[in-house]
């Protein structure tokens, strides 16, 4: 079992009899000499929905629940509702917006590779690839000769995403994004 060092955001653990969903994570460590550091969790309830924030420090045991991945892409949108496919089977997953509004800056109808996690037979949550490709909607005019130098400018994706982009860089564009650094990696 893994400790609470270990612990990543994305991951499914089981505390007091229930199944929850790491959204975040922060390190804190205190200044003092027997100051031991500690994780802060902001977890989802797989079964209700609720938020719950929980301390743990570094060596405290952790037990994963048991997830299953599917591989997934998106399909349409139906009101709040976000439906992704299953690329075997072709089960619908359904997702509120507010649940995946995060992860929604980064799917658009050509993201590949999407994973969604399922616990207990309920998706609970959408795995991004590393980095996905995007088209700019609106950007500031290129600027010729601009590739020697390293200065950037912000740029406004098709899923609402604003990254900083290389001034070279023009409207319509399609340009691969780093999806856990929010950054611009380079041209698709």
């Amino acid at each position: 079992m893994p400790k609470a060092s270990d612990i990543k955001k994305g991951s499914a653990i089981e505390l007091n009899g229930k199944v929850f969903f790491v959204k975040e994570i922060s390190k804190l460590t205190p200044s003092g000499r027997a100051g031991a550091t500690l994780f802060r969790m902001r977890m989802y309830d797989v079964a209700t929905g609720s938020k719950a924030d929980e301390s743990f420090k570094s060596d405290d045991i952790i037990t994963l629940a048991d997830f299953s991945r599917r591989s997934a892409t998106f399909s349409y949108v139906d009101g709040n509702e976000y439906v992704f496919m299953d690329a075997e089977d072709y089960t619908p997953y359904n997702f509120n917006k507010e649940a995946i509004e995060e992860e929604l800056l980064f799917i658009s109808e050509e993201t590949q590779g999407l994973q969604i996690l399922i616990v207990d037979g309920v998706p609970v949550a959408i795995e991004l690839p590393s980095a996905v490709d995007l088209v700019i909607v609106d950007t500031a005019p290129s600027i010729k000769g601009a590739s020697a130098s390293a200065r950037t400018k912000p740029a406004t994706m098709t899923t609402g995403l604003t990254v900083q982009v290389p001034e070279y860089i023009a409207n319509g564009e399609k340009v691969k994004i780093n999806t856990t650094e929010h950054k611009f990696m380079s041209r698709a």
